[in-house]
């Protein structure tokens, strides 16, 4: 009888751990990136500084995850200061008219062993669109930094086309690619 009060009182305890949690990226640890392919040879990345990732979930696997973003489009970094002005300028990101760009999931479902097709509405420029991309969970750890506070790692990869957001119109491919890789990898604190 000890021995099933003591199993149930830890599967509560880890079920009430993860009772419909709020994680959030760590931006210290984590990174919204991006690359094109220029001129058809050559890849570019990007990423942007200013952004904001909440997960709310409920199972440990975070296979119920959903993913809230925001990015400051002014904060797009590309490490060459003439091409950042560019794509901030009304030829692509147009930041002054739209300063923000943001994912709110919809969907999740499995794909293999920690692996999910988060599906969900991508904001930018204006324009609503619903894409798809694949989410991994890395897992969950103590954080010595944090006093031994849960930290989870969550990686999202996908390809969006920026034609389907009018980004960059007229600079057709092979002069930059349509295709837009997306990689962004987080560690996320529990709140």
């Amino acid at each position: 009888m000890k021995k099933l009060s003591f199993i149930l009182f830890f599967w509560m305890l880890s079920f009430g751990a993860f009772a419909q949690s709020t994680w959030k990226a760590d931006p210290n640890h984590s990174r919204l990136g991006f690359t094109v392919t220029h001129l058809g040879i050559a890849d570019v990345p990007g990423h942007f500084d200013a952004y904001d990732v909440t997960i709310t979930a409920s199972k440990a696997d975070f296979s119920d995850a959903v993913v809230e973003m925001t990015a400051q489009t002014a904060s797009i970094n590309t490490r060459v200061e003439p091409r950042d002005k560019h794509l901030k300028s009304a030829d692509f990101f147009d930041v002054e008219k739209f300063p923000a760009m943001t994912f709110k999931s919809t969907s999740i479902r499995k794909a293999g062993e920690n692996k999910y097709k988060l599906t969900g509405n991508l904001t930018l420029r204006g324009v609503t669109k619903p894409v798809t991309v694949d989410m991994r969970y890395r897992g969950t750890t103590a954080n010595p930094n944090a006093k031994g506070a849960p930290v989870a790692g969550i990686q999202i990869t996908g390809t969006i086309k920026r034609s389907d957001f009018g980004l960059g119109k007229d600079f057709p491919a092979p002069m930059i690619s349509d295709e837009v890789e997306i990689k962004a990898d987080g560690e996320f604190g529990k709140k």
